[in-house]
């Protein structure tokens, strides 16, 4: 029994192989899994659940498909599709699920998160954060034509894009004294999220705990996964 854990595949239709791969596991590999966890940005943007765009119903018809064949799926929002909601995870056959979420993953208690939290020094985006994810902006949002809100989010990955080009590397990844607090917060478990697509495995000792965080890649040129078992994790590229 094992269990398998992504995130940031950034699923676009500029980016048809990454689709194309991301189908494929859910038939190949993902079924073999207990349960699949998606840790955010599973689209590069999400305008709301009544987007009825091809991609979208493609991706909740093959993750539809993997629950119903026994595997069972959650799905956590991140910075980029953060309005989905509930109506698409059931969809997918998928349970949409706090971030962060605290799990036994195999005897091992294991916090869940997107990641993107975990960056404070970027001040701009916690504070850009704090917008997107406020009940009223977002209604105002949802409130707008399908087309409307197409452009709008184009307009703002693409402010994003220019913006993250006068961050340095440390700003945009995880501030350590942001990691040790989350985990001292839980009792120290073990740490698993996306978010910063620097893909690796660290070990934090802090407070006579130590405590192994590991980060997954993102699906921009190639897919991967994390396994998970009673022995460990280990991390797969495809």
């Amino acid at each position: 029994m094992h269990t398998l854990l992504i995130s940031d595949l950034h699923l676009a239709d500029e980016r048809p192989q990454i689709t194309a791969q991301f189908l494929s596991f859910t038939t190949g590999i993902a079924p073999q899994a207990a349960a699949l966890y998606i840790l955010g940005d599973l689209f590069e943007y999400w305008v709301g659940d009544d987007d009825t765009d091809a991609l979208g119903a493609q991706t909740a018809a093959a993750l539809n498909d993997l629950s119903g064949r026994g595997t069972r799926v959650f799905l956590m929002q991140g910075n980029r599709d953060v309005l989905i909601s509930a109506t698409f995870a059931a969809r997918c056959g998928a349970t949409l699920v706090d971030d962060p979420l605290l799990v036994d993953l195999h005897g091992t208690t294991t916090l869940l998160a997107h990641g993107d939290t975990l960056c404070t020094d970027d001040v701009d985006y916690q504070r850009f954060r704090i917008y997107a994810r406020d009940p009223g902006n977002q209604a105002r949002f949802l409130a707008q034509p399908l087309a409307t809100r197409r452009e709008q989010m184009l307009g703002l990955r693409a402010q994003s894009e220019a913006s993250k080009q006068q961050k340095t590397e440390t700003i945009m990844d995880v501030a350590p004294a942001a990691v040790e607090a989350l985990l001292r917060q839980h009792d120290y478990p073990r740490l698993i999220h996306g978010h910063t697509h620097r893909p690796a495995r660290h070990v934090h000792q802090f407070d006579g705990h130590t405590c192994e965080r590991w980060v997954l890649n993102d699906w921009y040129e190639r897919g991967g996964y994390l396994r998970c078992d009673a022995e460990g994790c280990s991390a797969v590229l495809l």
